[in-house]
């Protein structure tokens, strides 16, 4: 990120509510349910007098979708990045996902163990990494603007801890976002801060670790 003279605001939201072919964990797959869509209108009528500039999308169908319906209401722009998808499944791929196999590597991630890694899959700071990169880009390209980004549950909890330094790393637990939910995000010369957590206000101090 380079040294910015304007502030840009960035609102992180989750995704709509998804329908999936298949209870078997994967890495692609879900279309938002009608529940989402309405969502997804619903978060573009909560944006609208936010003067969104751009938005950003997780390459994830789901993802794409919310992006989409936000993106037609407000009349921006989508661009996809991979860098916001969902952390991987790695080699749990297949499986039903109960019990939960990622909830000890997730806790290990809120514990600031980021080296911790999903069998087959990412660690935690390759998720920061590449979250921190697309919002990285956000912060270069629309400097003074207002940006909407849609990622998943998973990575947002997992990145925006990391790089906010208002934020504890394990503020996400009890505090999950339900789909459309929104973390609103400015960026400085100093780095990340977190103005508000699904509608809470995030009080502005220093760096929490």
């Amino acid at each position: 990120m380079n040294d910015l003279q304007c502030a840009v605001r960035v609102f992180v939201a989750r995704h709509g509510e998804a329908d999936y072919e298949t209870e078997l964990l994967a890495d692609d797959g879900g279309s938002l349910s009608a529940a989402g869509r309405s969502q997804s209108r619903a978060l573009a009528e909560t944006l609208a007098g936010e003067r969104i500039a751009h938005v950003l999308s997780s390459s994830m169908s789901r993802a794409v979708q919310t992006a989409e319906i936000v993106a037609a209401r407000l009349g921006v722009d989508v661009t996809v990045r991979e860098g916001l998808r969902e952390f991987s499944v790695g080699s749990f791929v297949g499986q039903t996902g109960d019990p939960d196999p990622f909830r000890e590597t997730f806790d290990s991630w809120l514990d600031g163990d980021l080296d911790a890694a999903i069998a087959g899959g990412e660690s935690g700071s390759q998720v920061v990494d590449r979250v921190r990169g697309v919002l990285d880009e956000v912060a270069d390209r629309f400097r003074g603007e207002a940006v909407l980004v849609v990622s998943h549950g998973g990575a947002i909890c997992t990145a925006v801890p990391n790089l906010a330094r208002n934020l504890d790393r394990r503020h996400p637990l009890g505090r999950p976002l339900a789909n459309c939910d929104v973390v609103e995000l400015a960026a400085d010369a100093d780095g990340w801060v977190a103005r508000s957590w699904a509608g809470t206000p995030v009080p502005m101090v220093g760096t929490i670790r």
